[in-house]
C-alpha cells in the first residue's frame, strides 16, 4: 500500500482559494485512481473529486463542480486539488486516497470503499 501525506490546508475567507497536495511513498505501481474526500464534524466522509492515473478522466461531486479542479503528477505520483470560490460548507478535513482497483465511471469513483490507501487528512476552514 502507498503511504499518503496531505498538505496545503488552512483557513480562508469565503470566496478564497486553497491548493491541496498529496505526496505518496511506498509501492504505487498498481495505483489506478487518485481522489480527494472530505469529512465535516458529524457527517459522513464524502467524495470530492477523482482522477485516473495519467489524468485521462476526472469525476467530481456536484457540490464542487466548476469550483474545484483535481490534477495529478504521474511521475511523482502526487495528486492536487485546486479549490476556488470556497464557501463555509466546504469546511472539513480533506483526505487524499488512492485505489489499485479499476472503478467504472460514475459515483463509485467517489465511494470511500473503493479506495485502499489513505492519508491522515488536512484541515480546511472557510469563514463567512
Amino acid at each position: 500500500q502507498a503511504h499518503l501525506v496531505e498538505s496545503g490546508g488552512g483557513s480562508v475567507q469565503a470566496g478564497g482559494s486553497l491548493r491541496l497536495s498529496c505526496a505518496s511513498s511506498g509501492y504505487t505501481g498498481d495505483i489506478q485512481f487518485l481522489a480527494w474526500f472530505r469529512q465535516a464534524p458529524g457527517r459522513e466522509r464524502e467524495g470530492v473529486a477523482s482522477i485516473t492515473r495519467g489524468g485521462g478522466s476526472t469525476y467530481y461531486a456536484d457540490s464542487v463542480k466548476g469550483r474545484f479542479t483535481v490534477s495529478q503528477d504521474q511521475i511523482k505520483m502526487m495528486v492536487f486539488l485546486q479549490m476556488n470560490n470556497l464557501a463555509p460548507d466546504d469546511t472539513a478535513t480533506y483526505y487524499c486516497a488512492m485505489s489499485n482497483q479499476w472503478i467504472y465511471y460514475g459515483e463509485g469513483r467517489l465511494s470511500p470503499s473503493n479506495y485502499n490507501s489513505w492519508g491522515r487528512g488536512t484541515q480546511v476552514t472557510v469563514s463567512s
